[in-house]
């Protein structure tokens, strides 16, 4: 009798990947919210010498959640389908 379950095929998570990916998710969830707090900060005092700097600063904030939500994301995919 056939089943369902091959008791040959087995999936397991690699946990350290998986740690890893949350580790970036971590350090990416307070970047969220700094970065369009800088960007909103810096758009409401134009009229200070450090506008720009802060802007930019704002900016890259941004991008590195993005880039660290990319790479969170990338290992937790890595753990759970074993790549």
């Amino acid at each position: 009798m056939a089943t369902a379950y091959n008791s040959d095929f087995k999936m397991g998570t690699n946990k350290e990947l998986l740690g890893r990916g949350i580790k970036y998710l971590s350090g990416a969830l307070p970047l969220l919210f700094i970065g369009p707090s800088v960007i909103y900060n810096a758009f409401m005092n134009q009229q200070n010498v450090w506008h720009y700097l802060v802007l930019a600063i704002g900016i890259i904030a941004c991008i590195a959640a993005v880039v660290l939500m990319f790479k969170g994301l990338q290992f937790i995919m890595k753990a759970l389908f074993n790549d």
